[in-house]
């Protein structure tokens, strides 16, 4: 006999989302997550794109969510997983790091999220959600007129500047090598008259007091330094998806992301995925929110088939 009907690893909008369903629909839930619930949205400083929220912030979003958990009495705990497992019965066991802590499920939903590459170089860490941002649709509107600068020349941030440049006053796109994007959005990038492409520089520094004023560039050929001061910093150097403890369970693609269908059903019976840990293209709080309520109704239906 399984512990829950259904555990819930992770507890950003589509894990929260998803409890809630689920309790709704009769489960036994546990929601578990190593960190404070609300998942990366707690480092947004400004949501406007949440319907009927209008200007919120992300931390304040992800407390009414997680006060709405609440409200329905799911459990959450703070666990560390290590590792999920599914026996010949269909039983799946959570193992988590935290005093050996296990529990067994019918269900699993995986919403573990993705971690947002970093560069790792100094006056990061200070300003990652106050003045640096990895979601151009998120944060873009608070800059409108002002200047900001895209960092990465994949599709992601070509894309992205393309949109910023119909609300910023100037874009500045710098890149280590070159632009690596479809040819016919890097050509649109490059007409654009507010946009400037710097290729070949490598950033050095992030620079600011309270919140970040600017950022320091570097020219691999040259050396040669230049600061540009700007309002805001997108990265786009890549996602990483936190998946590691789930790699035993043949769910995921090359690329570490989880493989789910239209019912958010992996091809192992009973784990579902939801959220920006999956194969998606469009990951935003509404998407993973419409993710998780769809998982956890295949949830039930399939602890349903079970009795």
């Amino acid at each position: 006999m399984a512990d829950y009907d259904l555990v819930i690893i992770g507890s950003g909008p589509a894990g929260m989302t998803a409890a809630i369903y689920a309790i709704r629909a009769g489960l036994a839930v546990l929601m578990l997550d190593r960190l404070a619930p609300g998942g990366k949205i707690i480092n947004t400083n400004e949501i406007q794109n949440y319907p009927g929220a209008g200007t919120v912030s992300g931390a304040d979003l992800a407390i009414q969510m997680f006060q709405h958990t609440q409200e329905l009495n799911v459990p959450f705990d703070y666990k560390t997983v290590r590792e999920v497992r599914v026996d010949e019965s269909g039983v799946k066991t959570v193992c988590c790091e935290e005093d050996e802590f296990t529990c067994t499920a019918h269900a699993e939903l995986l919403c573990t999220g993705t971690d947002s590459r970093t560069l790792g170089v100094p006056g990061e860490g200070n300003y990652i959600g106050n003045g640096i941002s990895f979601c151009a649709i998120c944060d873009g509107p608070a800059c409108r007129d002002k200047d900001v600068v895209v960092l990465g020349g994949g599709n992601s941030a070509v894309e992205e500047a393309i949109y910023l440049a119909g609300i910023a006053m100037s874009v500045t796109v710098a890149v280590r090598s070159y632009l690596k994007a479809d040819p016919i959005a890097c050509e649109k990038l490059r007409s654009l008259g507010n946009v400037t492409v710097l290729e070949g520089w490598d950033v050095s520094e992030f620079y600011g007091d309270t919140r970040l004023r600017g950022v320091r560039l570097k020219e691999k050929g040259t050396g040669g330094e230049r600061s540009l001061d700007c309002a805001q910093v997108f990265e786009y150097i890549g996602q990483i998806p936190a998946t590691d403890c789930f790699r035993g369970l043949g769910v995921l693609n090359d690329a570490g992301y989880v493989e789910v269908d239209a019912m958010m059903q992996t091809k192992v019976p009973g784990i579902f995925g939801a959220g920006d840990c999956v194969v998606k293209k469009l990951r935003q709080v509404i998407t993973a929110c419409a993710d998780g309520a769809i998982a956890a109704q295949s949830a039930a239906h399939y602890v349903q088939s079970l009795k």
